[in-house]
Formats: C-alpha cells, sequence, structure tokens
C-alpha cells in the first residue's frame, strides 16, 4: 500500500572530487543531485511509498536537470516551483587515512534562499498527505528559509498532516545570518510527531546540557506534548573508511536498539542519516514492531554507505536481506 508523504526543502548539486582528490586538485568534478529532504523523498519511493517534493529550483537547466532525477527515481515534482536564480550547490572532498571529509557549501542567494516564503500553496501540496518531512538545514539557508520551514510546520498542523523533522544542525550555514538558530529549531520540533533528534540536539535546542542521552528524551518528550518518537544513530570511527553504526528509537513507552553494522571500506557516507530517517518513515506507515522498525531503519542506513551519490537506492528488499543476514555471496 503507498502512503503519501510530502518533503520540503532544497534540491542541491553536489560537485565531489573524483577519488579522494582535494578540491580543485585537478580540477574535475562528479556532480550528483541531492539535499537532506530530497535524498528522504527518493528513498522512500524506491520503498515504494507515493511521495511529492516540494521546493523551488532555479528555471534554467540545471534546475530542471535536478527535477528530472527526482522524477526518474519516483518522485511526484509538481510542486517544485521554478524561478530565476541559480541552484544551491555543495562541494565534497572525500577523505582518506587521517584526512576527514570536508563540506564547502555556496547556497547564499539560491533561488530556493530567495524564494517568497508565503508562495507555496500547502493546502493544495499538503492535500491527501500523512506527513510532512523537514529539516532544520531548511531554515539555517536563511530568513525566508526559516519563514518557509514555519510555514510549512503550521500548514501540516492545520490540516492534520503529521510532522517529522531532522535537526540536522548546520553551522556552517547558520553562521551565515543572524537567526536564531535553537529558537527556530524549537519552533519546528515543537510541532513534531517524530523528531530524528540526540542529546546535541536537545542541549542546542533546549540550551541546557545533558548527562546521558535517555535524560535529553525524557526532557524532549515533557517539553514537547505532540512529540511521539525520537529516533537517532550512533556512529563510531575507526578510520575514514571503516565505521559501525548503530541505531536506537524511543517512544514514550519504551526504547529499542538495533544492531550494530561493522562498515569496512566505506564508499559514501552522505546521505546515511536521510536514509535512516526513510527507514524510520517506512517502519512506522507499514505499522513495522518497534524492535523491527529500528533493525530495518539502521539496516537501511548501512546500505547507503555503499552506494555513490546522496540517494539510498536500496529496495525494501535490500534492506530486509540486510537485516537478516550478513551473506555477501553473489546473489544468483
Amino acid at each position: 500500500m503507498s502512503h503519501r508523504i510530502v518533503c520540503f526543502g532544497e534540491l542541491l548539486l553536489r560537485l565531489t572530487a573524483p577519488g579522494r582528490e582535494r578540491l580543485l586538485q585537478t580540477g574535475h568534478f562528479d556532480v550528483h543531485v541531492g539535499g537532506a529532504e530530497a535524498n528522504v523523498a527518493v528513498s522512500l519511493a524506491q520503498f515504494g511509498h507515493a511521495v511529492a517534493m516540494a521546493s523551488t529550483v532555479a528555471d534554467n537547466e540545471l534546475g530542471e536537470a535536478a527535477t528530472g532525477t527526482l522524477r526518474r527515481y519516483g518522485v511526484d515534482t509538481r510542486h517544485i516551483a521554478r524561478t530565476p536564480g541559480r541552484m544551491g550547490l555543495y562541494f565534497l572532498s572525500t577523505g582518506a587515512v587521517r584526512r576527514p571529509s570536508q563540506i564547502v557549501y555556496d547556497r547564499a542567494g539560491s533561488a530556493f534562499a530567495a524564494a517568497d516564503p508565503d508562495a507555496a500553496d500547502w493546502p493544495a501540496i499538503l492535500r491527501g498527505a500523512e506527513w510532512l518531512h523537514i529539516s532544520g538545514v531548511t531554515p539555517a539557508i536563511g530568513p525566508n528559509g526559516a519563514a518557509a520551514a514555519q510555514g510549512a510546520v503550521d500548514a501540516a498542523r492545520a490540516a492534520g498532516v503529521k510532522i517529522s523533522f531532522d535537526g540536522n544542525y548546520r553551522a556552517q550555514l547558520w553562521a551565515n545570518w543572524d537567526g536564531d538558530g535553537p529558537a527556530i529549531l524549537r519552533g519546528l520540533l515543537e510541532a513534531a510527531s517524530l523528531a530524528f533528534i540526540n542529546e546535541r540536539d536537545i542541549s542546542l535546542i533546549l540550551g541546557q546540557s545533558f548527562d546521558d542521552r535517555d535524560a535529553a528524551y525524557t526532557a524532549a518528550f515533557q517539553l514537547f506534548p505532540r512529540l511521539d518518537t525520537i529516533a537517532a544513530t550512533t556512529r563510531t570511527q575507526y578510520s575514514v573508511d571503516h565505521h559501525a553504526i548503530d541505531a536506537e528509537i524511543a517512544t514514550r513507552n519504551g526504547h529499542w536498539r538495533s544492531r550494530s553494522h561493522e562498515l569496512v571500506g566505506i564508499v559514501d557516507r552522505i546521505g546515511g542519516g536521510d536514509a535512516f530517517a526513510a527507514g524510520v518513515l517506512h517502519g512506522l506507515l507499514t505499522d513495522m514492531p518497534p524492535d523491527h522498525l529500528i533493525e530495518f531503519a539502521a539496516a537501511a542506513s548501512a546500505l547507503k554507505h555503499s552506494i555513490p551519490g546522496d540517494f539510498n537506492l536500496a529496495s525494501v528488499a535490500d534492506v530486509e536481506a540486510a537485516v537478516d543476514t550478513d551473506n555477501l555471496d553473489v546473489r544468483r
């Protein structure tokens, strides 16, 4: 059965230095389409759900190419507006040995950042939707992004649409303008039923420190009455190419943790958190028991590390196979 989810955020072009080169070492880039909310949309579409993307792109060949990429992967793009301007970009240099990966943003003044925050027809966009997924990246872009994110959340609440919020704090973006990040993010979290946050996000938003993650979760549930579910991953890094990842989900009635996935020879970690978010949403939409839901979501995130680009192009069957077995023999 399909379920309608709307994802709202900026579509980006990612320019990656080839191999393990530093940025502009040889002047070449590999190009992918991405963006936190678009990554979730594509993954949910691969899982068989009806997903719409709401955004604004540049009214040029780059904007059309980005929009067409989402259509290729089954995402409804009818609510992506086109306006004069430029596409938001980010540049990635993939790390190696003791050199971490590096991201440089070039998003100021993009068509999305400059878009009128009141332009979206949210009653039409949200008609028939069960969930709106949004992240903390959108308000970090600038005042228009912050107003647009709050407007989307307010419209979803008015329409009875559940809100999924990914904290996604981006210090580089917040530093470019004088927005009060914690206060703005708190306004979004107050409306959410599902939040992808950890103790660091909660500490930032609430302005207080916590001894451990459980204490932070307890505080969030107490302060945000609409919040039903909190989900988070834990990543241990042994080297740039060797991580271990597990995940947990907490509700007002229980707490479940996945097994740990050893990730050796990582291909691309960008989008791993978005793959996890899509896995959790899929589990909620299909009424998975929480113990299996968190295993599914963790496995989805683990699989993303094997796929180049921002998108997790794994099917439900792919993820379920990763949940059930570590057999890596060729499938014939």
